[in-house]
């Protein structure tokens, strides 16, 4: 089986120009090491016997990557089948729809158009961007091998898990993914440490958000988590520091670590706690980014007793065409909002919210241990101000005895046909300057985009207790700019990934100087990104991933020594 799977693999690969062969033959002639990660093609590239005994070695847990956008699509081993196409197309923008897939992603864009489902069957499918093989793992022996494959080998090395990533990094163009999504183990521990003692879940590196919620709930436990049920908790989530809607109340999710079991680029598994000889590693894995220092097993966080939560949501809107001062209104009112926000956060709540150009829609505000009337009394000031500017809004707040029902009867987020960037909003700002915050929200949205916040209150753990970009304790708020992908063309999504990084983006720069952002909603083509995702961090996390990954065998954009590679513009991967 893995040998028919990887010669359809052979066959989905772009061509390789000539001189591109000529290149890689000379240097394997004359025995020069080359800089760049091996790629398929290449005479080193491991012979298809190769792949089935590592394959075997495996017990049979190596895929062979087929883009699920194959089947709308003629040019493929099976063909183009036009019920699998339409069914696909169907779901195409459900986060369910690419968690269950080894190689798909939930950010288009780094796809690189490789196998659109949209472009139509005589449209090319090829595995452009989508890593080449992927292992299921399932232990940490899956992982050793992994490891040591892919450093033998000199091949690109992809930790993956959902598919939930804004910033491409759970793929790669000839990559060989450990892809951790079946790590689901669960349990409950009483934990006895110098820092803490009390009730504690251990979640494998596969658990996704909602299955934490679920466990601990049954456990009558809450634990702090992100807002997308799909997200994987062990991962990217919590390795970025990890906001969600108990972070006011608790502190981010990597303030919640208790240790960390993970395997090493040597092969090593080891446990890195606060105590423990691998400290530095603890802190450097609570928030200072994932797939990067080693590929994590599992995580044990801090429980808390269950607890009932209030939600509220509203929407208003500036009718179409409607007049200048009903516009000015409009944003006078979103201004407004910007200024309640810390009443929000300081009551240990969390807002969600989404404004477009016509309208505001504030989706959820989370209100742990507040009944209703109590969240009632939170945003009144804020309903006076619309009837007070004769703006007409719905308005609606409930009552939910636990928070995993809370979470429940929230609506799902389509995180599949959009681009994004990102920055941290200070309290200084709405405080100081929130008419000109406003004014930038009004300039972005008029160009088209999107403009989303989801606030929070992190500000009780010191900046330094964990490797999270310390800009989030200052924040108010996580500014996220956002444009619709377009499937059927390209060049736009080129354009406006460039129009967010160099024209939509700097207004909130401008008005947050030496800010920083939120790793995992965060422009992958941010210019001072080491400073942005990692501020003052950057220098001891960039030496702690030198001790313990000393050959750069972990990469990923933006992580921490991604500035060792670049990515040409075929997808390989090779030293700086």
């Amino acid at each position: 089986m893995a040998k028919s799977l990887a010669s359809i693999s052979v066959l989905l690969l772009p061509a390789i120009s000539a001189s591109a062969n000529a290149a890689i033959l000379k240097n394997d002639v004359f025995g020069a090491e080359s800089p760049c990660r091996c790629f398929p093609g290449d005479a080193r590239w491991p012979t298809i016997d190769t792949w089935d005994a590592f394959n075997a070695s495996l017990g049979g847990k190596l895929i062979s990557t087929i883009p699920i956008g194959a089947p709308c699509h003629h040019d493929t081993a099976a063909g183009y089948n036009s019920d699998q196409c339409r069914n696909l197309q169907d779901v195409w923008f459900l986060p369910e729809t690419h968690l269950k897939s080894s190689s798909s992603t939930m950010a288009p864009f780094f796809t690189n158009n490789s196998c659109n489902p949209f472009s139509g069957p005589d449209a090319t499918c090829s595995l452009g961007n989508y890593v080449t093989y992927a292992v299921e793992a399932t232990d940490a022996a899956d992982y050793e091998k992994v490891l040591e494959f892919s450093s033998t080998h000199n091949i690109r090395l992809v930790i993956r898990n959902t598919g939930h990533d804004y910033n491409g990094k759970s793929t790669g163009a000839g990559g060989l993914a450990l892809w951790t999504h079946n790590l689901k183990s669960k349990e409950l521990k009483q934990y006895n440490s110098t820092n803490y003692f009390g009730e504690a879940l251990k979640f494998g590196a596969g658990v996704l958000g909602s299955e934490a919620f679920e466990f601990a709930d049954s456990h009558g436990l809450v634990v702090v988590g992100g807002n997308q049920p799909t997200l994987g908790f062990a991962g990217g989530y919590i390795q970025g520091g990890g906001h969600g809607p108990l972070a006011s109340k608790y502190g981010l999710a990597a303030d919640q670590v208790l240790e960390w079991d993970i395997v090493l680029a040597s092969g090593k598994t080891v446990t890195a706690a606060p105590e423990s000889e691998y400290a530095d590693l603890y802190w450097a894995l609570c928030g200072g980014g994932g797939g990067t220092f080693g590929a994590v097993l599992s995580v044990t966080v801090k429980a808390y007793p269950s607890i009932s939560f209030s939600t509220a949501s509203l929407t208003f809107a500036a009718p179409e065409n409607a007049s200048d001062a009903i516009v000015d209104a409009y944003f006078e009112a979103v201004g407004s909002f910007n200024q309640l926000v810390p009443s929000i956060n300081d009551a240990g709540a969390v807002a969600v919210w989404l404004v477009t150009a016509q309208a505001f829609l504030l989706s959820t505000v989370y209100a742990p241990g507040l009944d209703k009337k109590e969240v009632d009394t939170l945003l009144q000031p804020f309903l006076d101000e619309l009837d007070t500017s004769k703006i007409q809004y719905q308005y609606a707040s409930q009552e939910y005895t636990t928070f995993l029902e809370t979470f429940r009867a929230q609506a799902p987020v389509n995180v599949s046909n959009i681009n994004i960037g990102g920055r941290l909003i200070p309290r200084t700002l709405v405080e100081e300057n929130n008419d000109a915050l406003t004014a930038a929200i009004r300039n972005i949205t008029y160009s088209g985009a999107l403009f989303s916040g989801v606030s929070f209150n992190v500000s009780r753990h010191a900046p330094d207790s964990i490797a999270a970009n310390p800009y989030l304790r200052d924040a108010i708020f996580d500014a996220v700019v956002a444009t619709p992908f377009d499937y059927a063309n390209w060049d736009t999504n080129l354009q406006s990934i460039n129009a967010i990084t160099n024209i939509l983006l700097p207004q909130l720069e401008e008005l947050t100087p030496n800010g920083g952002a939120y790793l995992s909603e965060s422009d992958f083509q941010q210019p001072d990104w080491q400073t942005a995702f990692y501020g003052a961090h950057y220098d001891k996390l960039s030496q702690i991933k030198s001790k313990y990954d000393p050959e750069g065998l972990f990469y990923a954009l933006g992580a921490v020594g991604s500035d060792k590679w670049t990515q040409r513009s075929d997808g390989r991967l090779c030293r700086e």
